[in-house]
């Protein structure tokens, strides 16, 4: 297991280190100038140099890259002499919209991104796996038809829509709750579960219809397998079967999945569902990074979203191991 543990970390760092070196030549493709916008309206082309040689892209583009990842590890000065900024590791670079440090300000909206995909991963996992393996187990019956239903009403239904039938009846017209928003758990618990209440509801309803699909067909594959029949021959009874047997062999390929949405949701990938609420999330920040081309806050927020992907991904990896101890040879 300690060599299958070393062997996925050495992969995920060398999938973050090429995310890195493409991000990195991405942000050099662009048409517009770095300099230029870091710059603002007014510059001239003496400030513009002297922002092209303090941001460091007067180098060639290996020695930048090599100064990038020097950066993440030990951090980086940009500029020289009084002029100079220093910024800590592990540096994303500074921001050209308000010269804050790029790694300060995603790590700041993290726990919002955490929250938002815990607790809404944590509910639409088990719920989802559950509908759609008691579908499985009942199919053709009135559950059965409620699952494909519900499944379709949740994949076919846009997530912007169901924010706003939430936000008008629990807090408009019936005021059973507060209006969604982050309230850090530490500061008050009740306030933080609250004010994502709402948002962990709609992110549920859609991801709740896909595992409950899933869940469905991978179950409908195992319960035709031999070893279930043979179970079933032996006379077991009919709950061991299929929370013992039947679950175990749904459950894996699950897994996979919900490991790369969790990933997904920590580098803010519920981007719609932080705007429709309203929450300070690493989604929104990758917005608005966006409306005002701010270079370096876009390469930090993509950078983060992907080493978040890779890293749930070893996790998941990890557990599929477990799991199933044939992945540990392969």
């Amino acid at each position: 297991m300690t060599s299958y543990l070393i062997r996925r970390l050495l992969s995920a760092l060398t999938v973050i280190a090429v995310v890195s070196a493409i991000t990195l030549f991405i942000f050099f493709a662009v048409p517009s100038d770095p300099a230029v916008l870091a710059c603002g309206k007014g510059c001239t082309p003496d400030r513009i140099a002297e922002i092209r040689h303090s941001l460091g892209l007067d180098r060639g583009l290996l020695v930048q890259f090599g100064e990038f990842a020097k950066g993440l590890v030990a951090g980086r000065t940009f500029g020289d002499g009084s002029t100079a900024v220093h910024c800590s590791a592990p540096c994303l670079g500074i921001s050209y919209h308000d010269n804050t440090d790029v790694w300060d300000t995603v790590w700041s909206r993290f726990p919002v991104d955490l929250s938002l995909a815990l607790g809404s991963a944590l509910a639409f996992l088990l719920l989802g796996v559950a509908l759609g393996l008691a579908a499985a187990v009942r199919k053709g019956k009135p559950l059965d038809k409620f699952a494909v239903g519900l499944a379709l009403f949740g994949i076919s239904t846009p997530i912007y829509f169901i924010a706003l039938v939430l936000q008008y009846v629990f807090v408009d017209k019936w005021q059973l709750l507060p209006a969604a928003g982050y309230t850090p758990v530490t500061e008050d618990p009740a306030s933080w579960f609250t004010g994502l209440l709402l948002p962990w509801v709609a992110l549920v309803v859609i991801n709740l219809a896909a595992y409950a699909r899933f869940t469905r067909s991978t179950a409908l594959e195992v319960m035709g397998e031999d070893y279930i029949r043979t179970a079933r021959a032996k006379g077991l009874p009919r709950r061991t079967v299929t929370l013992k047997h039947t679950l175990r062999g749904a459950i894996t390929p699950v897994v996979t999945i919900i490991g790369m949405d969790f990933g997904a949701l920590l580098g803010g990938a519920a981007i719609i569902t932080e705007s429709a609420f309203g929450l300070p999330g690493i989604g929104q920040l990758a917005v608005q990074s966006v409306q005002n081309v701010d270079l370096p806050v876009i390469m930090g927020t993509t950078l983060f979203a992907a080493t978040a992907v890779v890293l749930a991904n070893v996790v998941v990896d990890v557990v599929y191991g477990l799991i199933d101890p044939r992945v540990r040879r392969a």
